[in-house]
This record gives C-alpha cells, sequence and structure tokens, in this order.
C-alpha cells in the first residue's frame, strides 16, 4: 500500500476539502440549501480526507473494506444558497481500532463564514463479512497520523454537544 507519510504531514489540520458549489436542485421551497444536501457536501469533503487515510474507492474494490456512518449531529448554523461555494474541514477529534470520531465545519469559501457543522461516528467495516472490523495496521497508522496533527490545533466549537431545549 501508498505510504501517505509526507501527505498526512502536509495536509492541513483541520483537512480542508476542494471548493465545492451548491447545485440548483439541491435548492428547496424556501430559497436555500435543502438539509439533505449540507450532508451530501459534508459526505464528499469527508470522502476527501478518508481518501488521503487510504479509504477511499480504490481501498474498497482493492481490500473490500469501506466506512459507514454510525451516528450523525448537523447544526444549521447561516442559510447557504445557490452557487455558492463551499468547504468542509474534517477535524479527527478521536479514533480506536474500529472507529473515527470526527467534526466537520461548512464554510463559504470566498468569505469564510460558517454554514454549518457535522459531528459523526465513523466505523470501519469489512465488506466481505460485512461488520465492523479493525483497521489494517497501515490505514490505522495513517488515522494516527491524522489525528496527532488534529490535536495540535483548538478543538472546534460545538464538537460533543448535545441537542436540547435552551434552559434545559
Amino acid at each position: 500500500m501508498p505510504d501517505r507519510s509526507d501527505a498526512l504531514a502536509e495536509a492541513p489540520a483541520p483537512f480542508v476539502s476542494s471548493v465545492m458549489r451548491v447545485e440548483p436542485q439541491w435548492i428547496d421551497y424556501n430559497g436555500h440549501l435543502n438539509m439533505a444536501y449540507y450532508n451530501v457536501l459534508f459526505d464528499r469533503g469527508a470522502d476527501e480526507a478518508f481518501v488521503l487515510l487510504g479509504m477511499g474507492p480504490d481501498y474498497l474494490k482493492t481490500r473490500r473494506h469501506s466506512t459507514m456512518t454510525a451516528e450523525a449531529h448537523v447544526r444549521y448554523l447561516r442559510e447557504i444558497h445557490e452557487g455558492a461555494p463551499v468547504t468542509a474541514t474534517c477535524h479527527l477529534i478521536a479514533a480506536d481500532a474500529k472507529r473515527i470520531h470526527y467534526f466537520q465545519e461548512l464554510r463559504h469559501a470566498e468569505d469564510g463564514w460558517l454554514s454549518a457543522t457535522s459531528e459523526c461516528m465513523m466505523l470501519h467495516v469489512d465488506m466481505t463479512a460485512k461488520k465492523v472490523a479493525p483497521f489494517p495496521p497501515d490505514i490505522a497508522a495513517n488515522v494516527q497520523r491524522m489525528l496527532a496533527a488534529h490535536a495540535r490545533v483548538p478543538r472546534p466549537e460545538g464538537v460533543s454537544r448535545r441537542i436540547a431545549m435552551p434552559g434545559a
């Protein structure tokens, strides 16, 4: 498997996706990005980070392992509209032998303001057995390198936030 040490060492912390654009068909009757498509943008951004970790489409084809989201918590903070350029960060918070806890921010790519956040628990899955499985040693090492890089920057505001009524 390719050694990703250099790429992971040089990767920004947190990881920042390529610029994506809000597509016209994603706009709801309120005139802004429909909630489902925030998840599409977050997923695309996470996919780019997971490729860097060695867990992209080729990983599934060659090693029959993949990742799946077990839990997600999205906060919608500011409307985003058709055609807007956005990036999604991916900040690894914690990891064990089979899971990664990560936090994402969706930002306007030109103006920098925060539109939404997503916090996820991702599972590593053996697709042949269809069950959660430990990361192979090379992937686990990549995860630990990225996790260490992300631990050196401030933890994003909103991590581990729970849903509750104000004052409750």
